[in-house]
């Protein structure tokens, strides 16, 4: 049985983790007061944000997918975009375009609503393929490409994406290169009936959003997501990231496994859980917490991404890969 070590007691490189946990309380109690009733779903698009990566939410119509979007948005401050997909969005009225300005014979870039920390594409899936294709570049190397010219977006750049189930009218399915884009793929759930009560009363919902002040501010979850990514973790941990990974290169019900892109996603998720649990290092329990998230979108069933079962299998492989002990 492989051993986990103990953290050095400087952490690595000098980071010390603790403003990054501080941080993450505010922003899980800002979001949660809105978000009623789904606080692992809350902890989980922290952890996408603080990882550095992108959330990708998936359910029915009028489950709090935007409502969840926006009070991430508000409880972090900065500038927020959003954009509405539809059949007829075209690239540009996500990126941009230039203007030309007769007065003085020059193009103008004017940006467009991805030029954003936060950045809400609602229902996603309904957007065709040639728009959604436009979110690649910037959701990969953070800047778009206008007219042969690169811009750099803000740090940070988070996109929350939501879409409606496959199969509904309207809806084009995400490409296996956008969906391995996102570092995280939630579904949000039916609130129990005390959430939904809350709701109802006003104490959640739309009301409570409207009373969500900024907890921080653009440069402190910048500098959070930087210490995140130098959070210890054990070399026994690296090897049981490896090992998963592996292990959905080779699972029977498995067409297509996890790609590199995957495996680092998933340590820098590992990462971010132990800063939203309140710890300075990974554990075993960070990377099972994630793993699922990280990788049903991520891999193929028959030939076809499907993410109910996809979790299954991962949940499978998750069962049988020995876990690292201290």
């Amino acid at each position: 049985m492989t051993q986990v070590s103990t953290p050095p007691a400087e952490g690595p490189a000098g980071a010390d983790p603790q403003e990054a946990i501080e941080l993450s309380a505010r922003l899980f109690d800002a979001v949660a007061g809105a978000v009623r009733g789904k606080d692992d779903v809350v902890r989980l698009s922290l952890v996408a944000l603080l990882a550095g990566g992108h959330l990708l939410v998936e359910d029915l119509p009028g489950t709090g997918k935007t409502l969840l979007a926006k009070s991430l948005a508000a409880a972090l401050g900065g500038r927020f975009g959003r954009v509405q997909c539809t059949p007829d969005l075209l690239p540009s009225d996500i990126t941009g375009t230039s203007v030309y300005s007769a007065a003085d014979a020059s193009w103008t870039f004017r940006p467009g609503p991805l030029f954003a920390h936060v950045l809400l594409v609602d229902e996603v899936n309904r957007a065709s393929p040639r728009t959604q294709a436009a979110l690649l570049e910037p959701m990969e190397e953070h800047q778009v490409t206008v007219d042969g010219r690169t811009h750099p977006l803000p740090e940070p750049f988070f996109t929350v994406a939501t879409q409606n189930p496959h199969g509904q009218i309207g809806t084009f399915p995400l490409p296996e290169s956008q969906l391995d884009r996102f570092a995280l793929v939630l579904s949000m759930g039916l609130p129990d009936r005390a959430a939904e009560r809350e709701i109802l009363t006003g104490r959640g919902g739309n009301d409570a959003y409207a009373e969500i002040e900024p907890v921080t501010d653009p440069a402190a979850v910048a500098a959070a997501v930087a210490t995140v990514h130098r959070v210890y973790c054990a070399p026994a941990l690296v090897e049981y990231v490896l090992d998963l990974t592996a292990a959905t290169r080779s699972h029977p019900d498995l067409t297509v496994g996890a790609s590199p892109r995957a495996s680092v996603g998933l340590l820098q998720a590992a990462r971010a859980h132990a800063v939203v649990a309140g710890r300075p290092h990974v554990t075993p329990d960070d990377v099972q917490a994630v793993v699922i998230p990280a990788f049903a979108h991520r891999v193929s069933v028959g030939g076809t991404v499907n993410t109910a079962s996809g979790a299954a299998v991962v949940a499978d492989i998750v069962a049988r890969t020995d876990v690292p002990r201290p």
